[in-house]
């Protein structure tokens, strides 16, 4: 009987480049391509070691000088929400959630396009049109999730509003925020925090 190994992923670094968080410091990414047969176990496997996704690539922070960029990995069961937290629950308590399969919606570009536009203009996705927003939420071998949270229809409205969508992975044990974007205008729901 003959049995085959899943070939090793190959691991590469980024050149420096100017840190998008800490001003006056540069940062360096290790990374692999998320492809093939096996792409969900590398993803589940790699997460636990602070690696994250975009799109079809796996990366987490590879600086020499620097080790403020982690990824946190939260266990629900012993989760207690702070004060703010508490508070910010009871804020947003009318917001609905409600989780699909990823599929990109003109609904949800608009809102990306809005939240880019005021939170982020000069960033990497700030010419990102709706075919690669698109790419980003189905063009996956990932197990994921799109979860949007809706605002209730207000007076002289049909339906109530998109107010924030993520883009979610399931893992073998437990899920991953791969990106998020929200309503700006909802800025006192502290939906971003």
């Amino acid at each position: 009987m003959r049995h085959t190994l899943p070939i090793a992923p190959q691991f590469y670094v980024t050149a420096p480049q100017p840190c998008p968080y800490l001003e006056g410091r540069m940062e360096r990414k290790l990374f692999t391509a998320l492809q093939g047969e096996h792409a969900q176990r590398l993803n589940d496997t790699l997460s636990k070691q602070g690696f994250r996704r975009s799109q079809n690539v796996l990366y987490r922070p590879s600086c020499s000088e620097c080790s403020a960029c982690m990824s946190a990995r939260i266990r629900v069961a012993d989760f207690q929400p702070s004060r703010t937290q508490r508070r910010i629950m009871r804020k947003t308590g009318q917001i609905r959630r409600n989780a699909t399969s990823p599929w990109a919606t003109e609904d949800q570009f608009a809102l990306f396009r809005r939240y880019l536009d005021a939170r982020h203009a000069d960033g990497g996705m700030a010419d990102m049109d709706i075919f690669e927003f698109a790419a980003m939420i189905e063009e996956t071998p990932i197990k994921s999730r799109v979860i949007e949270y809706s605002r209730p229809r207000m007076p002289g409205e049909r339906a109530g509003s998109l107010a924030a969508v993520c883009l979610t992975d399931v893992f073998d044990d437990g899920l991953s925020m791969v990106y998020s974007f929200y309503d700006p205008d909802l800025v006192d729901l502290s939906l971003g925090t």
